[in-house]
């Protein structure tokens, strides 16, 4: 019995990986600019360098340093200097390269002041850069180090490239449509476990702020598998990508925290959709895998 279910998860990853390869063809590896094939990283790639390069080092320059000023949003959230700080010349360097691209950010939506529920799905009318200036920014207030910027190119709906930059980690992760995936310049895979009961899950926490059904549903996930943590964040996701860990789950992201997220993971050979199995970054839930124990993590979550 064992076995069979093992070949029906094998099925079902192969059936995945396929879709994905077939996806990342349908997009094309390459888009058009004025008649001219160019690939994803070369028409994107030097300017998510330079955002991240000097976004690295801005946040370092304020990482446990006493100057560091924190503030609370409406919602209870930390705000820093740095995050203002480091949008505002994400901004800048977009303005300033040529491209055709909007930039939607955490601070300040589509440029006109705090993003808001109007500037997500559907209202992009041409590719636009998706900007978290920090992410984890209650770890960065805190001196944790688990915190970085969130970059990610959304093109008719579709995320064709990302990177996640760490620098307090000394690590950066990156994917462009149909490449594979990168962390400091080595290619990544994700694991072959099997199955979640083999599986080592990293999720968002079961705090309060999370209703009791909810709470439950991450529970059955955490309790099914065979080693678990609570961690949260975009970092347990490249963890996925990686293949240190088989699962990661947040439950209650905005479009920013996401948006590089799925395409490392998917472009390193696993999967990444909300708990109904839709890939978007758009419902606030996000589970990313393996692949090959994705229906029986998505199960556990309806």
């Amino acid at each position: 019995m064992r076995g069979v279910k093992l070949r029906e998860k094998r099925k079902d990853n192969a059936e995945t990986l396929r879709n994905t390869e077939k996806a990342s063809a349908n997009l094309g590896r390459q888009i058009r600019d004025d008649g001219e094939t160019v690939s994803y990283e070369k028409q994107y790639g030097a300017l998510l360098r330079g955002i991240s390069d000097e976004a690295d080092a801005m946040s370092l320059d304020c990482f446990r340093n006493s100057s560091l000023r924190v503030e609370r949003k409406m919602d209870g959230t930390a705000l820093t200097q740095a995050d203002g700080a480091v949008e505002k010349m994400a901004r800048r360097r977009v303005a300033e390269s040529g491209l055709e691209l909007d930039v939607y950010g955490e601070e300040q939506g589509t440029g006109g002041g705090k993003a808001g529920a109007g500037d997500a799905q559907g209202a992009a009318k041409k590719a636009r850069l998706i900007i978290d200036p920090i992410d984890g920014t209650e770890e960065f207030s805190r001196g944790i180090p688990t915190f970085g910027t969130l970059l990610g190119i959304e093109l008719n709906g579709e995320i064709v490239a990302g990177m996640c930059s760490a620098p307090a980690l000394g690590t950066r992760w990156w994917a462009y449509r149909g490449s594979g995936a990168f962390r400091n310049g080595d290619k990544i895979r994700v694991s072959r476990t099997p199955q979640l009961n083999e599986a080592m899950v990293f999720t968002t926490g079961t705090g309060p702020s999370k209703n009791a059904e909810d709470r439950a549903r991450i529970r059955r996930l955490l309790d099914a598998s065979r080693n678990s943590r609570c961690l949260g964040g975009f970092w347990q996701h490249m963890l996925v990508a990686e293949g240190a860990i088989d699962a990661a789950l947040d439950w209650t992201s905005k479009p920013w925290d996401l948006a590089p997220l799925g395409i490392i993971v998917e472009e390193a050979g696993g999967r990444s959709t909300n708990i109904q199995g839709e890939r978007t970054i758009y419902t606030g839930d996000y589970l990313s895998t393996n692949g090959i124990i994705h229906k029986e993590a998505m199960k556990l979550l309806r």
